[in-house]
Order: structure tokens, then C-alpha cells, then sequence
């Protein structure tokens, strides 16, 4: 039988005050399954990855399941810690001289893949390009930064518009990572396929759909690391046919899975099982910057249309959380009032959308995905919504084109199914996805009320003023119906038992960094 490990779904008051809820490993007979294992050094990881990325520079790319690619090849300024999101030093140590004040000093010796230095210079060089560059799409998460000034050969200082708070954690996500400016000079756009960074393994090649191959890093900064040395990703957007693959010994990992394969994992021999909760949220994003969805009545429409208990039943097997905002329910800014605004009431969908001027119910087009949970789930949303008199026209290929179409080009839909993979601060969320100009905005309009709120999350480090700010925020993103949350995911992965030292963490996105191969 599978080892397991799992991870609570409830937590501890001590863990939310530690920044997102903490989770915690246990294995088969009741300890750390990896602690005592002493990690060795050789062999490839072949890994089953769900979807081809959407591009392989940080900068530009726009679909949450590029992380889990973009962590092997760039390591970022600032960490996070697995089980609580709880920002750590990374490539740099960051100090606050004053609230608006800012300041980086890196670690000394770091070269990028191209023998290049990670210095001061290069530094400012991402986090300028990060915010200002037209290519962006994370120019939301630095909106804060009003310049970036070289104080030393490793130290950077960031002067700030107003108090940011959130830096930390945003500067461990994409903002964060950085990329090789003479990579950049030299090939322009297309570093999207030919990458350059500085983390412990290094880009070799890109097969489009099928294959990434990564070597290791033989200069990385960190001693002893990394393990591996080379990790190779076949992208099988069939899960069940990336968990064969495990199952057969041709792939050693197999990750997001649904919870429908877990039985499928449980009748194997020789492999491990890691599930837990994540912020991972499947939910319908809207452009509400033009008609149907521009009217909050139709929006509101959709939300009490959907069936969210209904919906995890028959899409995740019971093994989810229904969602009724952004964040689950474990979260340490949750807010319980919010989780009563949309029942399940059809009569009351068709209501509004009679009142809205569609009497006779209305027909949305939408975006959605090629795999057979994402079609399952398209199905079953089709079903409840049409009871309500909403009509959906789908559209679906693949993550990296649907959610290009719906963000970044043609802006071809009214709503797109997809997921929320969650962000080390919630701030992040709410601003990547609701402020003005946000990729993830399709509009790309915000009320100033939102953006003064999303702004005032950041000013404070207390956990409770900014959990009062973050309930406003919430409050105003659901009454107004930006989006229509449905469900989140809890994390399934299958590993073959050669595979030492995984540790899952609270984004459900994997890291490779401690894993070595027995």
C-alpha cells in the first residue's frame, strides 16, 4: 500500500498567527518520514507536469502552474517558509530603515547560469524591468516602489510611495526571481524560451508540450547543493495518464492531482502519497469592464446560481473546501461573515438577472481547459447555471493559450474556469487580481476604494489590523461579485520511494530543493 503523508486541515491559533496556518508531515508510522535520511547526490527526478508553461521568464509568464518550472532555474530575493508562507531571507536579508524605506543586501558570490555576477547592478535591473517594463505582468506587485537606488556592490535600496509591508513576500514570487540582464539584453523576448538564472539547476532544453530538461548548477551559491543533478518535466495534461506514468516507473513524481486518482495511487505498490489543504481555488474570473458582466446584478446572478457544496461533491470527490472567497477557511485573514453571501438560490439568480434586463436568462462565453477534470468541472458549473437560465458557450485548449486569450490578448471571454494558486500574502491575491491595470484583472479597471483598501493592507505588521483591513477587502470583492469562487483543491501527489526529502508546502506548488534520489 502507498505510504501517506498528510497534513491536517485544521489549525492551530499559534500556526494563523504565524502568517497563513501552519501544516505539519507525518508518515505511515507517525514521524518525519525524511528526517533521519541522510540526502545523496546523483540522478535525474523525472517529473509528470500538468501544463506546458506559459513562458519560462518570470516577467512575462501568466499562469500560476509555471512556479513549480520557474523555482528550479531562479532563485528569488526573499523565501518562504513550507509550512507557513512566513517570508525568509533568500538571495538577499531585507531591513526596513523607516516604513517607506526599503533596503536588500545580497549575498556575495552569486553568479547567474551565464557566469555572470547577481550584484547590486543586476538587482535593479529586475526590479526595474519587473515594474516598468511593458512586457510585465507583474507590475501590480510593485506598485509601492517609487525607485530602486545602487547603495553598494550588493545592496539595493528601495524608496517607497507609501509603507509596504508586503514587499517581503512579494519579492518571493515572481517579483523576486531574478533573471540575467546580459540574458536579457542579448536576446529579448526571447529569453521566454531560452532562460538564464541563478538557482540550482539550469535550462537545457524546451520541447513545447512535451519536455523540459534542466541540469545542475555547478556553481551554485548554496554549498552541497543542489542534490540532483538534473530534473527532467514531461508535461501530460491527462493526470491520470501522468500518474500511469508514476505508477509504471517511467516518471518519479506525479503532482496536483485529483482527488478522484487517489484510489488509483492507494491499489499501488511502492509509492507515497502527500495530500493536504492548499490556497489553491478553483473559481470562474470575470471581465467585468464590459456588458453582461459590467453589471454587478449579473455577476451577483452567477454567484447565487452555483451550487458550491454540489460542485465539490461531484468534481473533487468530497475532498475540497467550498469556497466563498479567495482564502479557505484555515486562513488567518478569513473572514466568516463573507461566507454567507451567495446560498445556493436559483430563484434568486434569475431575480436578478430579470432585473438586470434579461428576462429570458442570458448566454456567456467562456474559457476552460482540455483535461478531463477541467471539462468535468465545466460540465457540472453548465448544469447549475443553467437552471439559473445562464447559458455557457465554452472554449477550451490548453491553460497557457485559454488564460493568454482571456488576460493578455484578445480578452475573447466574458468568464474564464480556472484556479487561484495563491500568493505568500494575501495581499498579493487581492492585488494581482482586483487592482487597477492587474494581469489577472481582465478589465484592468478598479474602484479607488478597492485600491485604497489593497493599499492599506500593506501599511501595517499587525496581523490583526491587517485581518480587519483584509475583511473589508473581501467584503467589497464578493458584494460586488468581481469573481465567483467555487472550490479549493487539497494538495495530491504521488512519488515513487526512491524519492527522498520532498516536503510539500501551503501553496501546493512543489519544490525540488531537498529532494535527492535513494
Amino acid at each position: 500500500m502507498a505510504e501517506s503523508i498528510r497534513m491536517p486541515g485544521t489549525l492551530s491559533r499559534r500556526d494563523l498567527l504565524a502568517l497563513a496556518g501552519g501544516v505539519a508531515l507525518t508518515s505511515a508510522t507517525g514521524m518525519s518520514a525524511f528526517a533521519q535520511e541522510v540526502a545523496k547526490k546523483g540522478g535525474v527526478l523525472r517529473l509528470a507536469a500538468p501544463a506546458n508553461p506559459s513562458s519560462l521568464d518570470p516577467t512575462t509568464g501568466g499562469a500560476g502552474s509555471d512556479h513549480t518550472i520557474l523555482w528550479t532555474m531562479y532563485d528569488t530575493l526573499v523565501e518562504w517558509d513550507y509550512a507557513t508562507l512566513k517570508p525568509k531571507p533568500g538571495l538577499a536579508k531585507w531591513s526596513y530603515l523607516d516604513p517607506k524605506t526599503m533596503v536588500l543586501d545580497i549575498s556575495k558570490d552569486i553568479k547567474f547560469h551565464d557566469g555572470t555576477p547577481l550584484d547590486a547592478e543586476a538587482v535593479k535591473f529586475n526590479l526595474d524591468r519587473n515594474r516598468t517594463d511593458q512586457r510585465s505582468n507583474i507590475k501590480a506587485d510593485l506598485t509601492s516602489v517609487e525607485s530602486v537606488e545602487i547603495t553598494g556592490p550588493l545592496q539595493v535600496t528601495l524608496r517607497l510611495k507609501n509603507p509596504d509591508t508586503a514587499l517581503p513576500a512579494i519579492l518571493s514570487d515572481r517579483a523576486g526571481m531574478m533573471v540575467s540582464p546580459t540574458n536579457i539584453k542579448a536576446l529579448g523576448n526571447d529569453t521566454n524560451r531560452k532562460p538564464v538564472g541563478a538557482g540550482p539547476w539550469k535550462f537545457v532544453s524546451w520541447a513545447d508540450n512535451q519536455s523540459i530538461v534542466l541540469t545542475r548548477n555547478e556553481t551554485y551559491w548554496r554549498p552541497g547543493r543542489p542534490y540532483l543533478d538534473g530534473i527532467e518535466f514531461s508535461i501530460i495534461p491527462e493526470l491520470a495518464t501522468g500518474l500511469r506514468s508514476v505508477v509504471a516507473g517511467e516518471n518519479d513524481m506525479a503532482f496536483s492531482l485529483p482527488a478522484r486518482l487517489k484510489t488509483v495511487i492507494d491499489r499501488a505498490k511502492n509509492l507515497q502519497t502527500v495530500t493536504g489543504p492548499t490556497l489553491y481555488c478553483i473559481q470562474l474570473y470575470f471581465n467585468y469592464g464590459r456588458a453582461p458582466l459590467n453589471n454587478v446584478k449579473v455577476r451577483q446572478a452567477v454567484n447565487f446560481a452555483i451550487d458550491r457544496n454540489a460542485f465539490v461533491k461531484a468534481t473533487l470527490n468530497g475532498l475540497g473546501e467550498p469556497a466563498t472567497m479567495t482564502l479557505p477557511s484555515t486562513h488567518w485573514a478569513y473572514d466568516k461573515s463573507v461566507s454567507t453571501l451567495y446560498p445556493h438560490n436559483p430563484d434568486k439568480a434569475r431575480k436578478l438577472l430579470a432585473e438586470a434586463g434579461f428576462k429570458d436568462g442570458l448566454d456567456l462565453t467562456i474559457g476552460g481547459y482540455t483535461d478531463q477534470d477541467s471539462v468535468r468541472r465545466s460540465e457540472v458549473l453548465q448544469a447549475q447555471l443553467n437552471q439559473a437560465g445562464i447559458r455557457l458557450k465554452f472554449t477550451r485548449g490548453t491553460i497557457a493559450e485559454i488564460s493568454a486569450q482571456f488576460f493578455a490578448t484578445e480578452k475573447k471571454f466574458d468568464v474564464l474556469l480556472s484556479a487561484w494558486t495563491g500568493r505568500p500574502d494575501p495581499s498579493m491575491t487581492y492585488a494581482l487580481g482586483f487592482d487597477k491595470g492587474a494581469y489577472y484583472n481582465a478589465s484592468r479597471e478598479a474602484d479607488p476604494e478597492l485600491v485604497k483598501l489593497i493599499q492599506l493592507s500593506r501599511e501595517s505588521e499587525d496581523l490583526e489590523e491587517r485581518a480587519a483591513v483584509f475583511a473589508k477587502i473581501q467584503r467589497f470583492v464578493m458584494e460586488n461579485a468581481l469573481s465567483a469562487p467555487l472550490a479549493f483543491q487539497y494538495e495530491l501527489d504521488a512519488l515513487a520511494t526512491k524519492v527522498k526529502g520532498y516536503k510539500p508546502n501551503l501553496l501546493g506548488k512543489p519544490k525540488y530543493e531537498n529532494i535527492s534520489l535513494g
